[in-house]
């Protein structure tokens, strides 16, 4: 029965909201693609009444999956923030993309919630909680944050409650502790002739009762003499568990003893380990029967979150002045100075931009002036301005309900924000204060896009700004070397998404071209020039002739230019020009039109003539000499390489080194990580063979693998690949 108290309901189309910050509960939703996540808040939304069928709000859309990319694609790509009422409760639910790509988002909703429900798919089994999963969970648990599993699709074939739950435990539970367990038992239904075995209710381990949901409602039994029997082993290692974590010295030894610990003290110790971050339940969910208004554990996880989860008084954050200092404890208080942080930025056509925001610590109200101040890529890029806050609105799908304020603790759209950006902080304007930003994944995916029209040209730049502004987990870079744009994104759904996004959002159409890597040009022996430039057409002519000897220098020295001329042959005010000819011809290349680098240019004879000579025959003398020298010497090509990282689980250590091998990758050393069986490797690769590893490396490790890539130094590259490129770029003109 939902309670309206200190939270109203939001029914109506008005705004669920919440006047204590300890009545308020924000939970992110975390797991791989397809484990549920969606259908969970959806069957969450039903029970509690923010909806009133299937996950659908009024105007039939979801209240989740509510972006026209989302619905296309039939996949979550975004942050998504589903507020509803229980009892006295507000709870904020932040469903999250389990896709890799979309880790930004996901790293967003960690930064706004208290507290995590890990949702994994027992269909899928030990893929699911390895890889990627296992490493969320560790870095929430750095952190020290509350987590809970929640085990879906136990209705297929070949799903096994036991099985999962043992394997969340060795997982994430690293296999020696007892913080991993089960707080019930699924009660399945009766076999049909497929063999499917639906799972119809579950026994409440403590309690010792049945919950029955097969009509759509949660109905309470007491177990049968068989289900008592079933549930003995189970329900004496969820006591040892808890009372393993219980902060009563005592409960053990009274236990131990044989003395029958009462309920409700194994259930406020169980809510107090769970706050804490010391024990991590296993429930179980399914979605409701078609018109019914409760799945399975749906009642139970909601007693979970509401009892067990930490309010936000309990997520301690600290926040530094600008100019900094020392950072201090922000105070989850309404009436406390302004502290907040802005978790996701997006365009909406009608509105303008808008930002969801977490508030940490005072009240945020409609048409108040803040404090936007956060860190840019660059120190001229920071964010240091006072902004007037638009409207303050509670978003529920593709629905935003006015709110008026939104209080410490709570989660909140705010408009007209144009310079505030993902990260930044909102404080009061005369106690400006900033919040250490989260740290994002680097894109090492390159995309180079151009304008597939004049007028998307126009308008390329600006959209380009936009989409970055909403998703920094894009990076925009102009390629100076090869006069390239390009996209840096995590993968190729991610890159897909973008670029839809240009074009359905921003209006602009690109195309994706050939990602170039910036090659360079050396000679690898010394040759001699002459280059004689003479014309005489009347009046004042062109002459100039120099000679020069180009030989080798080591990787990183550059073009140095020396003079030898003796006897005044070139007169001293044309040796610049010819050193200015030498250099814009090592620039525009002299064999596959890369530039030149690393290489010494001697000067040492020539000629002039005393009116026909200039600056202007004198650089193209000079050009043409360096031209004539690489005519007749060996030009090597020399490419970047990259240092690159690679983390990977043992198992796939073999994997990733022979693929490295085959990139023409150089290993420098392998060491243990230690927890988690995890190696880390450590290689130079060229920069050519990295264009496709970020999509690459996920396929050959299942997403269990990340790296990290920085530019080392150039070296030469193998002849009979740079012959290669040499034909192609003749082929192109």
């Amino acid at each position: 029965m939902v309670e309206k108290t200190s939270a109203s309901t939001g029914a109506n189309g008005r705004a669920i909201t919440a006047e204590r910050p300890e009545d308020i509960r924000n939970v992110v939703l975390v797991g791989h693609s397809g484990s549920g996540k969606t259908t969970l808040v959806e069957a969450l939304a039903v029970a509690t009444g923010a909806v009133p069928r299937c996950g659908r709000v009024e105007d039939g859309t979801s209240v989740s999956d509510y972006d026209d990319i989302e619905q296309r694609q039939h996949r979550s790509v975004q942050l998504s923030v589903v507020p509803m009422a229980w009892e006295r409760y507000k709870i904020n639910l932040l469903d999250t993309p389990g896709y890799a790509d979309f880790v930004g988002e996901l790293r967003a909703g960690l930064r706004a919630a208290d507290a995590a429900l890990f949702i994994l798919s027992a269909a899928v089994g030990v893929e699911g909680v390895s890889g990627p999963t296992s490493a969320v969970w560790d870095e929430c648990a750095r952190v020290g944050m509350p987590r809970a599993i929640v085990i879906t699709h136990l209705d297929t074939a070949r799903a096994d409650f036991e099985e999962m739950t043992e394997t969340c435990r060795e997982i994430l539970g690293d296999g020696a502790s007892e913080s991993v367990l089960p707080l019930h038992l699924p009660v399945y239904g009766a076999k049909a002739s497929d063999g499917h075995r639906p799972v119809v209710g579950l026994i409440d381990l403590l309690s010792q009762h049945v919950y029955d949901y097969s009509t759509g409602e949660q109905i309470e039994t007491p177990a049968s003499p068989e289900q008592l029997e079933q549930l003995e082993e189970a329900r004496n290692r969820l006591i040892e568990g808890i009372i393993a974590e219980s902060e009563d010295e005592t409960l053990m030894d009274r236990y131990i003893s044989g003395e029958e610990i009462d309920l409700d003290t194994l259930e406020a110790d169980l809510e107090k380990a769970v706050a804490r971050g010391s024990f991590h339940p296993v429930l179980v969910a399914a979605p409701p029967p078609e018109g019914a208004r409760q799945g399975l554990g749906t009642m139970e996880i909601l007693e979970l979150i509401t009892r067990g989860f930490p309010t936000p008084a309990e997520h301690p954050v600290s926040a530094t002045k600008p100019s900094g200092g020392a950072p201090t404890p922000l105070i989850c208080d309404p009436d406390a100075p302004l502290a907040a942080e802005v978790i996701r930025t997006a365009s909406d056509p009608y509105v303008g931009r808008m930002s969801l925001v977490r508030v940490f610590s005072g009240t945020l109200r409609a048409d108040d002036t803040v404090h936007v101040c956060g860190h840019g890529p660059t120190e001229t890029t920071n964010h240091d301005s006072d902004e007037r806050v638009g409207a303050v609105s509670a978003p529920f799908g593709k629905q935003q309900r006015p709110l008026g304020h939104a209080i410490a603790g709570d989660i909140a759209c705010v408009t007209k924000l144009s310079k505030a950006e993902t990260g930044d902080t909102l404080s009061a304007k005369d106690t400006p204060l900033l919040i250490e930003p989260w740290t994002m994944p680097d894109p090492l995916l390159p995309v180079a896009i151009a304008a597939h029209s004049k007028a998307d040209e126009d308008k390329l730049s600006q959209s380009l700004g936009r989409l970055v502004a909403e998703d920094p987990t894009v990076r925009l870079e102009q390629n100076p070397d090869t006069r390239q744009l390009v996209l840096w994104c995590l993968g190729e759904a991610h890159r897909d998404v973008s670029l839809e996004r240009l074009r359905t959002r921003f209006g602009v159409q690109v195309d994706v071209i050939d990602h170039q890597v910036a090659l360079r040009e050396t000679f690898a022996s010394t040759a001699t020039g002459r280059g004689r430039h003479v014309k005489q057409s009347g009046g004042h002519g062109q002459y100039a002739i120099c000679e020069i000897e180009v030989a080798p220098l080591p990787g990183g020295s550059g073009i140095e230019f020396v003079d030898k001329v003796v006897g005044g042959v070139v007169p001293r005010q044309f040796i610049p020009s010819v050193e200015k000819g030498v250099r814009a011809q090592a620039a525009r290349g002299v064999a596959a039109g890369y530039p030149l680098v690393d290489v010494r240019v001697t000067l040492y004879d020539g000629k002039a003539h005393s009116v026909d000579s200039s600056d202007a025959a004198f650089q193209t003398a000079g050009a043409l000499a360096l031209r004539e020298a690489a005519a007749t010497a060996r030009i090597s090509l020399v490419e970047p390489i990259d240092e690159v990282l690679v983390v990977v689980p043992d198992d796939f250590v073999g994997a990733v080194l022979g693929d490295l091998s085959g990139r023409r990758g150089r290993v420098l050393g392998t060491e243990p990580l230690g927890r988690g069986g995890r190696t880390a490797i450590r290689a130079e690769v060229p920069e050519l063979e990295l264009s496709r590893y970020a999509i690459d490396l996920r396929s050959l490790t299942r997403g269990a693998a990340d790296f990290t890539r920085r530019y080392t130094r150039h070296e030469s590259m193998p002849a009979q690949l740079a012959d290669g490129i040499r034909e192609k770029t003749k082929a192109n003109g």
